[in-house]
């Protein structure tokens, strides 16, 4: 795998609201290699959307502001950039698609104009130029008749057919990174796994850099090549695709992994994680998944763990794999 060329580094990105202060990403740190697909994982609130957001800027201040961290672009800091700087790269070296086409999709431009304007504006084809890479990239992501279907309002398509739109019009720069958010939410199996082969192919092909944000554990194993798992606006445990699903560590990582139907397992039920998730204006001291925790120490309770790096690639931030503070004797049973 080539070099890192997304770098994020003790990300915050904080929303000011009457009640208090929510941390939906509190200092979370990972990069992203040249033609790698890597999956952000975890349940609904998590920060997995807050932190692709972030990564364009396009958090909505207020109530939101980055508070800390960088965001390196082979190099350069997204976060102290010009305006002009960040339009440039918008859409053209990073895109993103984002979870509710529908709410995306302008429903008064047909698809075409809506496709068509961001190549113009990027790239500075002519009309006609930019119509006939338009029907391309429509053609690649799998829009059948893409040459009459130009002409049509994002109401005329199906929802899978309205992702399929997202995914031409995030493509029609030629990005180095495409940010995914939730693209497969909403679909039939058959349509998602269609999605999922549209984002192999473009990493095999294009050789196209993917952050894949998803809670579809199924998604993840068939596409990523990375995973980070968070929980709390902070990262739980990192690794391969063979570390999280074959040797995964931290608790809340098995909880996800038990949450999933298997038919080899055949057991009667499937086994939930306890408790809820907590509110991130007031988080739990400590560890802030030990409230849920089987497994919990003493300690948990007490201190925020560490990021413990297991091998090469596979870290979990879990008081139970630090020799010091993993002792038998300290275990709180349940």
């Amino acid at each position: 795998m080539n070099s890192t060329i997304l770098d994020i580094k003790n990300l915050k990105t904080h929303f000011f609201t009457q009640r208090g202060v929510v941390k939906a990403v509190d200092g979370i740190s990972f990069g992203i290699r040249k033609g790698e697909c890597l999956c952000l994982v975890g349940e609904s609130g998590c920060g997995k959307t807050a932190t692709a957001l972030s990564v364009l800027r396009l958090i909505d201040m207020p109530p939101g502001r980055i508070v800390a961290g960088e965001i390196l672009y082979h190099g350069e800091d997204l976060l102290h950039c010009s305006q002009q700087r960040l339009r440039q790269i918008r859409g053209n070296s990073i895109a993103m698609i984002f979870q509710d086409p529908q709410s995306s999709l302008n429903p008064v431009f047909t698809v075409g104009d809506q496709i068509t304007e961001q190549i113009r504006l990027h790239l500075s084809l002519k009309h006609k130029q930019a119509i006939e890479k338009a029907v391309s990239l429509m053609e690649q992501a799998g829009i059948p008749q893409a040459g009459e279907r130009m002409k049509d309002y994002p109401n005329q398509f199906s929802g899978g057919m309205q992702q399929r739109v997202m995914i031409a019009a995030a493509l029609s720069c030629d990005p180095e990174i495409l940010i995914a958010d939730e693209p497969t939410t909403a679909l039939d199996a058959t349509i998602k796994a269609q999605i999922l082969d549209i984002f192999q192919d473009l990493k095999r092909k294009q050789n196209m850099s993917i952050l894949f944000i998803t809670h579809d554990l199924g998604a993840v194993a068939e596409i990523a090549d990375r995973i980070i798992v968070m929980y709390g606006g902070r990262l739980a445990e990192a690794g391969t695709v063979f570390d999280i699903f074959d040797q995964p560590k931290h608790p809340y990582t098995l909880g996800l992994i038990d949450c999933l139907p298997s038919i080899s397992a055949r057991r009667e039920r499937l086994i939930p994680i306890p408790g809820m998730i907590p509110s991130l204006i007031n988080p739990p001291q400590g560890c802030i998944f030990h409230p849920r925790c089987g497994r919990r120490l003493s300690i948990c309770s007490r201190e925020e763990p560490r990021e413990v790096i297991l091998s090469k690639g596979h870290s979990v931030a879990c008081h139970l794999y630090s020799s010091a503070d993993a002792n038998k004797k300290d275990m709180v049973v349940k």
